[in-house]
């Protein structure tokens, strides 16, 4: 059996009680980006972020746990009837009220799921590792997507 590592464990026990939560969970049940469920977006997203801010020193905890939560919304937003450009304005508050109402939120990890979709929106993040996770986020959605466009046209 394969032995896990050191900063994969860390990660595990920094984001541990979020991850085995019913409400994040459940994110598995919406697509994200081409046949990408939210929770492995959201997941994805996470781990690459924590990995980076513990390389550069910053709170990588926040940053994990923030990771997990910044796309905790339930609905399909094109069947909720909002434009994509409604819905990048508002599902980061949605987020971070659900998160809110489920976990302890920290101001930096509440600034970090606020300010998730900057260069989309006027929320500028205030802290270094809110502009961490934006952009780990738009590489995931790249990567997400053409991972989905590869697969349905080789099918």
């Amino acid at each position: 059996m394969r032995r896990r590592s050191k900063p994969y464990n860390d990660y595990l026990n920094s984001v541990n009680d979020v991850m085995i939560s019913p409400s994040i969970q459940k994110l598995e049940n919406y697509d994200q980006h081409m046949g990408t469920s939210r929770l492995s977006h959201s997941i994805s997203v996470s781990y690459k972020s924590y990995r980076l801010a513990r390389l550069l020193g910053w709170d990588a905890k926040a940053v994990a746990r923030a990771g997990l939560m910044h796309d905790m919304f339930y609905y399909n937003f094109r069947e909720a009837g909002f434009t994509a450009r409604e819905h990048c304005r508002i599902h980061p508050q949605i987020a971070l009220n659900n998160a809110r109402r489920n976990f302890a939120v920290s101001n930096l990890e509440s600034d970090i799921i606020r300010a998730h979709m900057w260069l989309a929106t006027n929320t500028r993040p205030r802290y270094k590792e809110a502009y961490l996770v934006t952009m780990v986020d738009k590489y995931c959605a790249v990567e997400e997507f053409f991972k989905g466009l590869f697969v349905k046209l080789h099918k």
